[in-house]
């Protein structure tokens, strides 16, 4: 049936290297990071269902890893491709982990042994790793990475105490980077996005004030799995919050940054508002919002059992800047929309809804690619063929295309399998 490459391993690539490999399609599945999941392996739970992100995502994962035809390449990149649809030559460069992926089983013995400890970026550098990790607890594949930026042996050639622990003899210094060429029908690119950086925005105070920290933050610090194992509690002094506002279109449907809507911003804050009751029947939660998007199925009802159970407040206003007081507690300084009227707000804790944004890397890839971008650096899709690039044989799916929601993702990816497979199969019609 031929082959077809799925570049990034989040639920959109995930959704569709399944479809694919389902219909009997040779898989390569290329994934930056040392493990598949993306941003949804970061979240807690999922609107409007409230399940457990995990739950959902983890089993998919796995059948990735197990299907025959599937071949992961994660901690790799695409750096060519050429050739035309349905006969396309790819370059997959595969970045050096230092530890054998045949050999290694995960089983953490060597990262308890490692004396060097840096920031972990799945946990927004709330919590600590060290230079050899696990990505994520429930990572695919189960295999440690060596971060050679951090580690003392690459740096300096001393130390080695993973090399002592490993009772595999998994560790191997000596790995290079490495090309792999694959030939495919057909592309389908499903990178994701990164967040917006609130750091230029001086005026919502964050870095400055401790208190104040992004959603995807938020998720860290109410999943069990994160640095406070689920516990809500402030960064400052580890109390926890009783009252907390959520801030929206931080850094969007601004003329100055960006200019579009990021379509889950709305209720992603009322997710986490709710989440917040549910940790604690006492916390009081705001959503400081200027207009409200609830547009997929389910989305109005969440919003209104929201207010009715879980006693979250929406406030229509505009936010100018965002204080401290002597106790480290976020003012929020606000234009309320009803009265016209300048107020104030004091939370133990406050949330920036940050725009959701192209990956740096994307221009680079779709330069690789030969695919154009739209205005805002996503990738540019035709109007009439949601999931068809510039490029023919190359398709898009997710964020990559512009913001959307988990479901949406889903059903693009299968969209997109369904176009890909058309180019693979006899005749490549």
């Amino acid at each position: 049936m031929g082959e077809v490459l799925v570049i990034g391993g989040g639920i959109a690539g995930i959704q569709a290297a399944l479809d694919l490999a389902d219909m009997g399609i040779q898989v390569h599945l290329v994934e930056r990071l040392p493990s598949i999941g993306g941003r949804m392996a970061q979240l807690d739970k999922t609107f409007p269902t409230n399940d457990c992100s995990t739950c959902i995502l983890s089993p998919k994962m796995n059948d990735c890893a197990r299907h025959p035809n599937i071949t992961l390449h994660t901690y790799a990149e695409v750096t060519g491709l050429e050739g035309e649809v349905g006969d396309f030559s790819a370059t997959i460069l595969k970045h050096p982990r230092y530890v054998d992926e045949t050999k290694c089983t995960g089983c953490g013995e060597c990262a308890q042994k490692c004396p060097a400890r840096v920031p972990d970026t799945f946990d927004m550098g709330m919590r600590r790793r060290r230079a050899i990790y696990l990505y994520f607890s429930q990572a695919v594949p189960q295999v440690m990475t060596i971060d050679p930026d951090h580690c003392i042996y690459l740096r300096r050639s001393k130390c080695g105490a993973c090399v002592l622990a490993c009772q595999r003899e998994a560790i191997d210094f000596e790995q290079k980077a490495r090309t792999v060429c694959v030939n495919v029908g057909a592309v389908v690119v499903a990178t994701g996005y990164d967040f917006f950086d609130p750091r230029g925005l001086a005026q919502f105070g964050y870095e400055r004030c401790p208190n104040v920290i992004t959603a995807l933050e938020y998720e860290r610090l109410v999943s069990a799995s994160g640095p406070t194992e689920g516990h809500l509690l402030r960064i400052s002094d580890g109390r926890p919050a009783k009252r907390i506002g959520f801030i929206q279109c931080v850094g969007s449907r601004d003329v100055r940054h960006q200019r579009f809507c990021s379509a889950v911003c709305c209720m992603h804050s009322s997710k986490q508002a709710v989440l917040a009751a549910e940790h604690d029947a006492g916390v009081e939660s705001y959503v400081f919002y200027t207009d409200f998007r609830a547009s997929g199925k389910g989305f109005r009802e969440y919003v209104a059992r929201a207010e009715r159970e879980y006693g979250v407040h929406y406030v229509r206003s505009r936010v100018a800047r965002i204080t401290e007081d002597g106790n480290h507690n976020p003012s929020i300084h606000y234009e309320d929309a009803e009265t016209s009227r300048p107020a104030r707000m004091t939370v133990d804790l406050a949330v920036l809804a940050t725009s959701l944004i192209p990956r740096p890397t994307t221009a680079a890839l779709a330069q690789v690619l030969g695919i154009e971008m739209d205005p805002y650096g996503f990738v540019r899709t035709e109007p009439f063929s949601p999931v068809d690039t510039t490029r023919p044989g190359i398709f898009a799916a997710g964020c990559c295309r512009g913001p959307a929601d988990i479901p949406e993702s889903v059903m693009q990816a299968s969209a997109a399998a369904a176009r890909a497979a058309r180019f693979v199969g006899r005749g490549n019609r």
